[in-house]
């Protein structure tokens, strides 16, 4: 879980710069209009898009352009129609990196994925070719001075949660997909703030990168948050937290 755990930190880090360009309400749009399109415009029916709109309110998106955004996907607003895609590949050292795509363009966007990896040391992979290695959980983060370790891990684990663990000034909380909700039900009903709230893809197995490998992977990594279709980022690669800071503050 290193990869993510840690490049999540850094990722929150960037969060407001992306803010401040429209990144993340452009994201959470699309996030909204997919899940309102699979799963139906009612939240209490539908936990994907429950999910997107608490993260969306939680970016302080207006209400109206989460109503649109719901309306879009159901159908009853016109809209650009998008598709969503997972890419697969590799990034240095061997490292397997899951790509989320939400486009209008499946053509356009796969050659610019491709170039992406291309120009970092890594190489798209064929449909299957790493997913195995990821399985979809619940992550939440919570920060210590809110409660002690022994009363927030029973309040989790029968809520479902499946561990906890601590990382710097905050406890990683570990759920199963099916756990998701539940666990963060338990957590508002007993008025524990939660920083994180996600669903996400966990490893299975890290790989250990150092030096340049471990400098093309987080240039790899940011290259694709930035680019404009891509939704969510995954990897199993495990760097050094201090060398993940040098790189990322340089």
């Amino acid at each position: 879980m290193s990869g993510h755990s840690k490049w999540s930190t850094i990722k929150r880090k960037k969060e407001k710069i992306d803010a401040a360009r429209g990144k993340v309400f452009t994201r959470l749009i699309r996030e909204i209009t997919v899940s309102a399109r699979q799963g139906g415009g009612n939240p209490d029916a539908n936990p994907r898009l429950r999910t997107a709109i608490a993260a969306a309110k939680e970016a302080s998106m207006p209400a109206d352009n989460i109503k649109r955004a719901i309306m879009k996907g159901t159908g009853e607003l016109p809209g650009t129609i998008v598709e969503e895609i997972t890419y697969e590949g590799y990034g240095p050292g061997g490292a397997a990196v899951l790509v989320e795509v939400v486009t209008d363009n499946k053509n356009r966007v796969v050659s610019e994925i491709r170039h992406i990896f291309d120009r970092f040391s890594g190489n798209l992979g064929a449909s299957g070719s790493v997913a195995w290695i990821f399985s979809k959980q619940g992550y939440f983060t919570v920060e210590k001075n809110k409660i002690g370790e022994d009363d927030l891990l029973g309040i989790i684990l029968d809520a479902g949660a499946t561990d906890l663990q601590t990382s710097g000034d905050e406890y990683e909380i570990y759920t199963p997909f099916h756990s998701f909700e539940a666990v963060r039900q338990a957590l508002e009903k007993n008025k524990i703030p939660y920083k994180q709230a996600e669903v996400t893809m966990t490893p299975s197995t890290t790989v250990r990168l150092e030096g340049r490998e471990a400098e093309h992977m987080l240039k790899l990594m940011e290259a694709l948050e930035e680019h404009d279709d891509v939704q969510k980022v995954y990897s199993n690669f495990d760097i050094d937290e201090a060398v993940m800071e040098r790189i990322s503050a340089g």
